[in-house]
């Protein structure tokens, strides 16, 4: 048996032996980078290359290639399903402890590779060192947790007794599930989604974003070190438009889980919808998608916590958090004082090259990023106020944009509706908080929001009223934390799937009733 789950430690880089092996990380990273030949698809437990290979590139300096990787297209994609189909019996068959521990197995070695893991994303993804470690650290507690928390699963449902026979209720794994994982957080949200389906018994086929196939693969490489056999995990990175259509089309494909924008889960609901031939199954959808989230202050609230709260959950690593504040909505007798605090709070930010410590911002993810995150920024030059920010910086020719506030932002325009997924932070001033909570809820998300209050009705209305998945009170609305909340959202967020919750695990299984008469 497993001892209780406790939240993995994040790393306190003012050590300087955590510094030093961080810096190691990195340029251990980097001078792999120039020496690496192409990562090939791993289909069967066997190494496989493509016609064609793609790079991955740092964004905060784009010239800097990180690692070129087999491109994967829909032939390649029908051979991982394959496959995945023929391991799927014997991984199935085989005890829930024994693939639980194997995650305990991939959770020690992903603390053993800790830096190089936190390095890749600094590198690759634009993290700073703490949201790096941060993600490596989410991580490891999602092995952990998930090992734990399948011995329930194992254990079945509790029936009734009814004389004469032998009853039970338990719970079987799906098939092949494919996992379409997202680029920002490219350890943790991968991991967790991929570890979640194998120690339930199925087989998958994973397809890392495009924009963070390097650390895709180092987790490949850990879980296959840890004990995953061939077949039972297949690597196939490669475009959305071909090896991902595939992996959800596909009528061997039992579910499919993804994490991304709302279009494209959306996209992804349709398609899995439609029957097709030979398929003998409803697919299974878990999808989490996008937010628009709202963090309200209101005129008895503690103005510098406010600020602080807003400025974390907005910039941090670029606003690109699915959870990350879009929105502040101030009751307006304290409109003013906020917004003060709020701009010394965000001029202090720091903006650069992540692999200094010292800078807070890295660059957005790609040109096209940047490229939104700018026209953003002319529509609220148009249509309100910016007040902070706003500009693009050249900075080594990256993708770096100044963290940005926009005030005077008008209810149901495009920057109080639309996912930006940048350092863009509308202001909206409210009448008083039953107005502030109206406004809140006015937006097709329902992902994460915030209160900052000393009123116990106003946070016990919150409580009840404001519609989010995941509710905080007087402290930043991002950094869900494993076993302690549960992710996911409402609405147009997702299916509201709760990763890191108890009931996570059950969307991967299927219960089957089993009687025997005396």
């Amino acid at each position: 048996m497993f001892g209780p789950f406790r939240n993995e430690p994040l790393s306190d880089f003012s050590d300087p032996q955590n510094k030093a092996a961080m810096e190691n990380a990195l340029g251990h990273i980097e001078a792999e980078a120039k020496s690496a030949r192409p990562h090939p698809l791993i289909i069967g437990g066997k190494p496989l290359k493509t016609a064609e290979t793609f790079q991955t590139f740092n964004p905060s300096n784009p010239q800097q290639a990180l690692g070129a990787f087999a491109k994967a297209g829909a032939a390649d994609a029908r051979l991982a399903i394959a496959a995945a189909e023929k391991a799927f019996p014997a991984w199935a068959a085989e005890p829930m402890q024994k693939r639980a521990e194997i995650l305990r197995r991939a959770a020690e070695l992903m603390r053993k590779y800790k830096f190089e893991l936190s390095a890749v994303m600094t590198l690759e993804g634009g993290k700073n060192w703490v949201e790096a470690d941060a993600d490596t650290a989410e991580a490891i507690d999602f092995c952990e947790y998930y090992a734990r928390d399948a011995l329930n699963w194992a254990a079945g449902m509790a029936v009734s007794y009814y004389p004469g026979e032998r009853n039970e209720t338990f719970y079987a794994p799906l098939g092949v599930i494919s996992v379409i994982p997202p680029w920002n957080f490219p350890c943790a949200i991968l991991t967790g989604m991929t570890v979640a389906a194998l120690v339930t018994g199925n087989t998958v086929c994973l397809k890392p974003s495009s924009e963070t196939p390097l650390i895709g693969w180092k987790v490949a490489q850990i879980l296959f070190e840890a004990g995953v056999p061939a077949g039972v995990l297949n690597f196939v990175p490669g475009p959305g438009a071909t090896c991902g259509e595939e992996l959800v089309v596909n009528p061997r494909v039992r579910a499919i889980c993804f994490t991304g924008s709302k279009e494209v889960g959306l996209g992804i609901v349709e398609k899995a919808a439609k029957h097709q031939p030979g398929q003998k199954w409803i697919k299974r959808v878990v999808a989490e998608m996008g937010g628009k989230d709202t963090l309200i202050v209101d005129e008895t609230a503690d103005l510098d916590k406010a600020a602080m709260a807003a400025v974390t959950s907005a910039f941090g690593y670029q606003g690109q958090k699915c959870s990350a504040c879009s929105r502040v909505v101030i009751v307006e007798d304290v409109y003013e004082k906020f917004v003060e605090k709020l701009l010394t709070h965000a001029g202090n930010i720091t903006v650069g090259p992540v692999v200094d410590p010292g800078n807070y911002m890295g660059p957005v993810i790609n040109a096209a990023s940047l490229k939104k995150v700018l026209e953003y920024v002319a529509i609220g030059r148009k249509t309100a106020k910016v007040i902070h920010g706003g500009a693009k910086l050249e900075l080594d020719g990256g993708y770096f944009v100044e963290p940005t506030i926009v005030d005077r932002v008008k209810p149901g325009s495009p920057l109080d509706q639309e996912e930006i997924f940048g350092p863009v932070l509308s202001l909206l001033r409210a009448r008083d908080f039953d107005h502030a909570l109206a406004l809140a809820n006015a937006t097709e998300f329902g992902l994460t929001g915030g209160l900052i209050s000393t009123s116990r009705e106003r946070i016990e209305r919150a409580r009840r009223e404001f519609f989010v998945g995941n509710l905080y009170v007087n402290r930043k609305i991002t950094g869900a934390l494993v076993g302690v909340q549960p992710f996911g959202g409402f609405n147009m967020s997702g299916t509201d799937s709760k990763a890191g919750g108890a009931d996570y695990l059950g969307l991967f299984l299927q219960a089957k009733s089993y009687t025997e008469r005396f």
